[in-house]
């Protein structure tokens, strides 16, 4: 999946309904796709939870998870998806937290950025899937390959789950 468009289409082809749970991307993720006609076909909404009380009051992220693992951590990216496809009639959410820099957070450098992929599976069960992934650059660059990254992993991510059958 090298571009935008691509990924549309694959949506399309897959009847996937896409929601998005961002943090740090800000709404990058939901505007990259939204510039490519055809979007709304597979796009429900998008969160930006910047705050950690808006990512518990939104998504249900439990405090006992952002005191365990930290706010940039692939555990409350996971919570962030889950909760963000619970809340919607979407079949997969995409969800993005991280420190983009310019500056570290604590120990975490810029530039770092958790990723949690959320599937629910025609049984109604969901499926996870996360990284946490290290972009170069200043702060703009990195908001826009993280947003980009989020987007086109998501076949890859669906395909393996079609392949677990």
């Amino acid at each position: 999946m090298r571009d935008i468009e691509t990924l549309l289409d694959y949506l399309k082809q897959h009847k996937l309904y896409l929601t998005t749970a961002e943090s740090c991307t800000a709404g990058m993720i939901v505007a990259l796709l939204a510039k490519h006609p055809g979007s709304g076909e597979c796009l429900d909404s998008g969160h930006v939870v910047y705050s950690p009380a808006a990512k518990k009051r939104l998504l249900g992220v439990s405090q006992q998870t952002l005191d365990t693992f930290n706010l940039t951590s692939e555990e409350v990216a996971c919570e962030m998806a889950t909760g963000a496809l619970n809340g919607s009639p979407a079949n997969v959410a995409v969800a993005s937290t991280g420190v983009a820099g310019p500056d570290a957070q604590g120990e975490i450098a810029p530039g770092t950025l958790c990723f949690a992929w959320a599937f629910r599976t025609v049984g109604g069960s969901i499926r996870l899937f996360s990284s946490t992934e290290r972009f170069a650059g200043d702060r703009a660059r990195v908001l826009e390959e993280a947003a980009r990254f989020a987007l086109l992993r998501l076949p890859d991510w669906h395909a393996q789950l079609i392949d677990e059958g």
